[in-house]
């Protein structure tokens, strides 16, 4: 691999094109009109412009992305997260071009995006699953069956959904007949599948998810982090490892993701995600992401590893760097997502121009940000403008390392979710490790004035 061209923008666009430098690759950014100038843009070796802001035209746009990188010479792409990332039609599109896909193949794409073939393909590795429909329902009495064997409350759930969309969670059958026209269509507004399926909702559960990697005959996992601190089933902080998850659990859990990986040949990065129900000690299979995740850096930061150099690696067809013996677990990192988002106004977007941007520094704190002061967060896209990574020898160390490091953001020009974060990690229950994935909300709820406090 020679040279590479990054069809994403922001912090994950130079994350990958600062590892592609180290390994001697040349990178070719893809910007649209509203990212001219862009921290990715002038970091990369060459640039192109490929649309209007609106990202269906720009990002969005697979043609486009392509010609540029064949115009360009590049052999390879990677998508990154979001946008094309998990589209198995641009992994085909890519290969169809004689060019490299940074990522695992269009298969396997394909099938870990249908969340009723991806809960078939972990049943058949072993891994266990939340008990429900064995597949989308056809009708409400499939539906209503399914609900009475798996055990009320039940959620309904889009086959082949993502970011909370799609999702009814139902106390009875009368709710449940109400509820599955409404999810269906919003699955077919969404995602363009209006199917759904059904399973036991575990309340206050917690999302645990691991890390895998592939190369196809290789697998192995880099632990498991904690994702439940969420608002509107959208990730806000991130921890490697889990705290207080027990270390049979931890241990049958890694090994369940390993075997997941294994039965479908999986290459590249992956990330397998599970609920826990800490009450009957019991963890269920979600979903498998077939990419980088946003929080991949507290997994590189307790394992010392450099997860996207580790893609660029393998997807050159190079074997797996790593055994799991080689994969050492050390200290406690956590991550949180500033947003420009103003949480007085129920997390309003905040978009505009970045006159100041000050970043926490000092040992063990890192920031992954694509922005920098006079450059806008535009409203075109996602509100993340940077993240804040720390690590420490123990969870308390890293959550003192936390809050000092939110302590120092200063950002002039856009409302951000810095003091909403601040108040979160000064939780007595996020101090303890004692939140599920329904916590901060009810926590919102029950203390508005807390968080109406919180902008900055």
């Amino acid at each position: 691999m020679r040279k590479l061209l990054i069809a994403n923008r922001g912090e994950i666009a130079v994350r990958i094109i600062r590892a592609a430098r180290e390994l001697g690759i040349s990178t070719v950014a893809v910007y649209s009109e509203s990212d001219e100038g862009a921290l990715h843009v002038r970091l990369a070796d060459e640039s192109v412009l490929i649309g209007p802001p609106a990202a269906a035209r720009s990002y969005l746009d697979m043609d486009k992305i392509i010609t540029a990188a064949l115009d360009l010479g590049v052999d390879a792409i990677h998508p990154g997260y979001g946008f094309l990332s998990e589209r198995a039609e641009f992994a085909d599109k890519v290969v169809e071009a004689k060019l490299t896909f940074v990522g695992p193949t269009a298969d396997s794409i394909r099938l870990m995006g249908d969340k009723a073939r991806a809960r078939s393909a972990a049943e058949a590795a072993g891994v266990p699953t939340v008990p429900g429909s064995d597949g989308p329902v056809d009708d409400l009495a499939g539906a209503l069956a399914a609900a009475e064997t798996a055990g009320f409350p039940a959620l309904v759930k889009a086959a082949a959904g993502g970011g909370g969309r799609g999702i009814r969670i139902v106390q009875n059958a009368e709710e449940l007949k109400e509820a599955i026209p409404v999810a269906q269509a919003e699955a077919q507004a969404a995602f363009g599948n209006g199917q759904v399926y059904v399973e036991r909702f575990v309340p206050q559960a917690r999302h645990i998810e691991v890390q895998v990697f592939g190369d196809g005959k290789r697998f192995i996992h880099l632990g498991e982090r904690e994702c439940s601190m969420q608002r509107r089933r959208q990730k806000v902080i991130e921890e490697a490892g889990a705290p207080g998850l027990p270390a049979k659990i931890r241990e049958e859990m890694t090994a369940a993701a390993v075997a997941l990986a294994a039965a479908t040949e999986y290459r590249g990065a992956g990330t397998v995600e599970f609920l826990y129900d800490s009450a009957r000690e019991e963890f269920y299979f979600i979903e498998m992401n077939t990419r980088i995740q946003v929080e991949h850096p507290v997994t590189e930061m307790v394992t010392g590893t450099d997860l996207v150099r580790e893609q660029l690696l393998v997807a050159s067809g190079e074997s797996l760097s790593w055994t799991q013996e080689d994969i050492d677990f050390r200290g406690h990192a956590i991550e949180v997502r500033l947003n420009a988002e103003n949480p007085v106004f129920g997390f309003m977007p905040s978009p505009g121009t970045l006159k100041s941007m000050t970043m926490p520094g000092g040992p063990f704190v890192r920031i992954d940000s694509g922005f920098g002061p006079g450059k806008e967060v535009s409203p075109f896209y996602d509100s993340l403008f940077a993240k804040i990574i720390v690590w420490g020898e123990t969870r308390d160390i890293a959550i003192a390392r936390m809050d000092r490091a939110l302590s120092e953001v200063e950002v002039e020009g856009v409302v951000t979710t810095a003091d909403f974060l601040r108040k979160v990690v000064g939780l007595a229950e996020f101090r303890k490790g004692e939140y599920h994935t329904t916590f901060l909300e009810d926590w919102m709820a029950a203390e508005p004035m807390a968080v109406s406090g919180s902008s900055s």
